[in-house]
């Protein structure tokens, strides 16, 4: 048996056709486990006194701080919109308050580093076509339970662009994913009408060049997989992820990558 990263024509040809790609099994249990017991460790060691920051689809404009700006290079804390009451307090547990942890889980800690860089994820890359590509960012999301917020619909190269564009999104089922605890869903096809807009860092702060289409909600299909299970995401591809209103958290492993031959980072991103 050939590596696990190593796209076969047919799933080459099916991610190219529909904008995204579900590769089952393609983290062992105990890859899984190594994460989320690293993860845990990280959220006891954690002092949510020291940052309230709120991460947020909706509000990214008004939200975006100087810590999540730092948090390209370190690891950072991210709490659910829903997670503190009137007075600022937190309604539950540290543990059931955070949203995610990034971005730089595959750069900093040995555990997740050591998936990220596995050859099992770089050959998927070169079956992709990448020369030489590089993980940009990293996301442990936890889609709490009752309170995991939603993510509005986008396009991953609006965030992380690239001339040409390149970024690929691989986004691993650290839990099983279903339509009640906040699985992802997705508009097949949808990369192949190209980038809709961009999310751009300026003087004044950042902003979206131009306003989000609306999209009509019965395009979308949901992407439900088990644990264990790769979700690979074409950087053009419209999709999203709604609310956890379920008691069951949704664990995952988010990493982004582009290419570094020929193509030239966007120092506005």
């Amino acid at each position: 048996m050939g590596i696990v990263g190593n796209l076969t024509p047919q799933q080459r040809q099916s991610f190219d056709s529909q904008g995204f790609l579900v590769i089952e099994s393609f983290a062992s249990p105990a890859e899984i486990e190594a994460m989320r017991k690293r993860m845990d460790g990280m959220l006891q060691a954690f002092d949510p006194t020291t940052t309230a920051s709120i991460f947020s689809t909706k509000n990214q404009v008004k939200l975006t701080s100087e810590y999540f700006y730092e948090s390209a290079e370190k690891i950072s804390f991210f709490f659910e919109e829903k997670a503190f009451d009137d007075n600022g307090n937190l309604k539950q547990p540290k543990e059931l308050s955070i949203n995610k942890v990034g971005h730089a889980l595959h750069e900093i800690d040995p555990v997740f580093k050591e998936f990220s860089c596995s050859e099992k994820v770089s050959s998927l890359l070169f079956s992709l076509g990448y020369k030489k590509p590089v993980i940009i960012q990293s996301m442990y999301i936890f889609k709490q339970p009752g309170i995991g917020g939603e993510v509005t619909p986008h396009q991953d190269n609006s965030f992380l662009y690239t001339e040409p564009k390149t970024c690929t999104g691989l986004w691993l089922a650290l839990e099983d994913a279903t339509v009640v605890n906040g699985c992802l869903w997705a508009i097949p096809e949808s990369q192949k009408n190209g980038l809709v807009r961009r999310f751009i860092r300026g003087d004044d702060g950042v902003y979206f060049d131009r306003p989000s289409p609306s999209y009509d909600q019965k395009e979308f299909v949901p992407i439900e997989v088990k644990a264990g299970s790769l979700v690979v995401i074409h950087g053009d591809l419209i999709h999203q992820s709604f609310e956890n209103q379920s008691s069951n958290s949704r664990h995952a492993y988010s990493l982004h990558a582009v290419d570094t031959d020929g193509c030239k980072w966007a120092e506005d991103n």
